[in-house]
């Protein structure tokens, strides 16, 4: 009888753009030729392209073969070498257990079977390979930078120059912007002005379809931002930032350096701004900044200024809706993107606390559905078991607690009284531990035995009811923070959408976020009257 081929599967992988796809189909050949000489059949090949060892978030390739091992859709795995797998220490590990435990082997083709010695081994040589060739990018960088040329990316205002790397040329249309925006804003024009006038002309925004006043503004630690790119004046500055990879996310993230490490280069060959009109932006720059940041001093933790800040959505262009207070204290809000660059239609403007008790008062009304109840009385009671289960979990060991500081206070009071101690000092200790039986008796749970009943009891309706009567009586203010929370959880977006008689408000996410439903209660806000007609199915 013939006998039976095991199966196996075969995992390849390169690491950037820069590499050829070829390296791939390389990889799996030499993984068939182990595979016919060890007499393994392959059923699957997963591989993936441009993607880093520094991180197993993104890779698809290496996800679908880790969970089809566990289905048991192979009984091996081929690779080239371990570091196709991860040069992380962390990661190549966590493979190696996850396939480990499930007995499916590695095999190699340069290094037979994988065991915890050589996953070991390979782990730490492939994070010493990933630290050394980040070091020497990071040298060669600062190579180029000493030589005068540009180590980072495309800059408005310059391109680089073919078949050379790392020099750039000035694109004099595009300087000509440049020297537009720094003059109008030396004659003190805002950012917003300035990217609306640009958006008007017509002229080509560095990247998106507009400009608008953060790509003006930027992040002067950082070199983001036209206003603040020292290149424009004449100067490289390199390594303002270093780049490490998130965890959690496998994302890179950068964080500032301190000024003592950036590396400064005069580049007199790429100056667009003359250094005065540099110097006279900067000023007005401060000058603004004190201004708008001289009022936020002492404000404590950030929260939301609105029960709906942030939520609030344009429905022409999709942008944020920016808020503003008035005298007299009301609060409108108009379309951020019309503010920000001009480049779109909406100039309605908003009053943001008639919108938000036109949906206070629709959300009472839709609340009072008997499905939604019951959905609260479902989720009260379930709380309200869970915490009785842990009360009584957690009893036994603090009754312990109180019971070893009741016997440390008897031991105390029985030698004081016998005389074998005395003194001040023994009168304290006694105190002390007399405190600490108190303190400990405090917080013995008291266990609640009743069954986990779910019932449309008088009392739980009552305080529902009482809730929703805060709601629609408007005193759910942004200092109420636990309401705030809970209720920005149950709204996805506040669409505003401008009418010929007034303001069409759609709300999404109620029945989405309770129900697992997605129905949109929507209605028109006129001048005094809210949404109109008042709508069911908020």
């Amino acid at each position: 009888m013939p006998q039976h081929r095991k199966r196996a599967a075969v995992y390849a992988r390169f690491s950037t753009d820069l590499q050829r796809d070829r390296s791939v189909d390389d990889q799996v050949a030499v993984c068939r030729t182990l595979a016919d000489r060890e007499g393994l059949t392959i059923v699957a090949t997963f591989v993936d392209r441009a993607r880093t060892s520094a991180t197993l978030i993104g890779r698809d390739g290496m996800q679908d073969l880790l969970a089809e091992a566990k289905e048991g859709r192979f009984e091996f795995v081929i690779v080239e070498a371990l570091d196709r797998l991860s040069r992380d220490q962390g990661d190549l590990a966590g493979i190696w257990k996850r396939l480990e435990y499930l007995n499916i082997p590695i095999r190699t083709v340069n290094d037979g079977t994988a065991d915890a010695i050589s996953v070991g081994v390979h782990g730490l040589l492939g994070q010493i390979w990933m630290d050394g060739h980040r070091k020497k990018v990071h040298r060669g960088q600062a190579g180029v930078i000493r030589d005068g040329r540009h180590a980072g990316g495309k800059a408005y205002g310059y391109s680089p120059v073919a078949g050379k790397p790392g020099e750039l040329a000035i694109v004099e249309h595009e300087a000509e912007v440049v020297r537009r925006i720094f003059e109008a804003y030396a004659s003190g024009d805002s950012p917003r002005t300035i990217a609306t006038a640009l958006n008007a002309d017509r002229i080509p925004a560095p990247r998106g379809e507009k400009w608008n006043a953060s790509t003006l503004n930027g992040n002067a630690q950082r070199g983001y931002g036209i206003l603040v790119n020292d290149i424009c004046r004449g100067e490289i500055i390199w390594n303002r930032v270093t780049m490490v990879r998130n965890p959690d996310t496998g994302k890179r993230v950068s964080r500032v350096n301190d000024p003592t490490e950036w590396h400064r280069v005069p580049a007199a060959h790429l100056r667009i701004v003359p250094q005065s009109l540099w110097d006279s932006v900067q000023v007005k720059r401060k000058s603004r900044a004190h201004q708008q940041t001289k009022g936020r001093r002492g404000r404590g933790p950030s929260r939301p200024t609105r029960p709906f800040s942030g939520l609030l959505r344009c429905g022409l262009c999709g942008g944020g809706i920016a808020i503003s207070k008035r005298r007299g204290g009301s609060v409108w809000g108009r379309c951020s993107t019309r503010t920000e660059s001009g480049s779109c239609t909406n100039l309605a403007e908003m009053r943001i606390d008639r919108i938000e008790a036109t949906i206070f008062k629709g959300l009472t009304e839709e609340l009072r559905d008997p499905v939604y109840v019951r959905k609260y009385l479902k989720a009260y009671h379930k709380e309200r078991a869970r915490l009785n289960r842990e009360a009584k979990q957690n009893g036994a060991g603090l009754e312990r607690k109180a019971a070893k500081a009741r016997m440390a206070f008897d031991r105390a009071r029985a030698l004081y009284i016998k005389g074998v101690t005395d003194g001040p000092e023994a009168e304290a200790e006694i105190h002390r531990l007399q405190e600490d039986v108190k303190a400990a008796q405090a917080i013995l749970p008291r266990i609640d035995t009743e069954p986990e009943v779910i019932e449309l009891h008088p009392a739980s309706i009552e305080r529902y009811l009482e809730a929703l009567a805060d709601l629609s009586d408007g005193r759910l203010a942004p200092d109420n923070c636990d309401a705030v929370a809970i209720l920005r959880e149950l709204v996805s977006a506040v669409i505003n959408t401008p009418k010929e008689r007034g303001l069409d408000v759609t709300v999404d996410g109620f029945r989405a976020a309770l129900l697992g439903e997605s129905p949109i209660c929507r209605g028109l806000m006129v001048a005094e009257e809210g949404l109109e007609p008042p709508t069911r199915g908020l």
